[in-house]
């Protein structure tokens, strides 16, 4: 493994470097950093020079006053391409990471090779917007082990919880215990680039090869939003997962990481 640090208009952003093949750039969602990618790179890295980024606001890179933006977001994964003489790379965003890689590839469109969309959304409801201000609330109240605990609720489906309530726990604990959270700027910086994005009307933009997954239970980004990137990005391709949730990548890992891997390994 490599990694490194680089300069991205005055906000250092941090990355790694796994597998060797074909660039492919992984965006993580909110509040998580790039090594919760982990169960996916163990797939990815045996096809593709895996490039993991920790966005701005989480992990080892900065953590400026926000708010941020998903465009601002998608600047970031360019400069890390740059430093590393990548002209073109497959991307695949979780939630936050698929707003910023929808970004990327409407702004950035020679950057893109194919494009993957998990759990994610072409622009918030109310009801969503609300969510999310709630959630910045919470965290300022909440120890962190409940604030997981409500997190967990919100992306995992009910049946994941009749055989997983350990690994559930010890997520909790792990929060509880964790010596470096992500600062309160990195959170609601991260939280306001959610609420604020917005490709609908850009998303026909989109001209790369396209696959959007979405789990069926998920309530956090409901499949509605998914079927909005479907019938608005051209020739895209939607992957359902029945009794997945927001984090049907874990949920169906084996599933999911075959299904991405060949649509990745694809010719189209």
């Amino acid at each position: 493994m490599k990694d490194g640090l680089i300069n991205s208009e005055g906000t250092k952003i941090y990355y790694q470097e796994r597998g060797t093949g074909e660039p492919l750039v992984l965006l993580m969602g909110f509040g998580a950093d790039g090594n919760v990618w982990e169960k996916h790179i163990k797939e990815y890295e045996r096809h593709f020079r895996c490039i993991i980024l920790d966005n701005r606001g989480v992990g080892k890179s900065d953590a400026p006053g926000g708010p941020y933006t998903t465009l601002m977001m998608a600047q970031d994964a360019v400069a890390v391409m740059q430093h590393l003489k990548i002209d073109q790379a497959h991307v695949a965003g979780i939630s936050m990471g698929g707003a910023i890689a929808q970004e990327l590839a409407i702004n950035f469109p020679h950057r893109v090779k194919y494009l993957v969309l998990i759990s994610t959304w072409p622009k918030f409801n109310n009801y969503a917007k609300t969510v999310y201000e709630n959630l910045k609330k919470l965290r300022v109240t909440s120890r962190p082990e409940d604030f997981m605990e409500l997190l967990q609720l919100w992306i995992f489906a009910p049946p994941y919880y009749e055989n997983n309530m350990q690994d559930l726990m010890d997520g909790q604990e792990s929060a509880k215990n964790n010596p470096s959270p992500q600062s309160r700027n990195g959170f609601d910086g991260q939280l306001d680039a959610c609420i604020q994005h917005n490709t609908v009307d850009r998303l026909h933009q989109i001209n790369v090869p396209t696959l959007i997954t979405v789990g069926l239970m998920d309530i956090f980004t409901p499949p509605a939003f998914s079927q909005i990137l479907h019938e608005r990005i051209p020739g895209s391709s939607l992957v359902e997962f029945p009794t997945g949730g927001h984090v049907h990548h874990w949920e169906d890992l084996a599933r999911f990481n075959q299904v991405t891997s060949e649509f990745l390994r694809s010719q189209h």
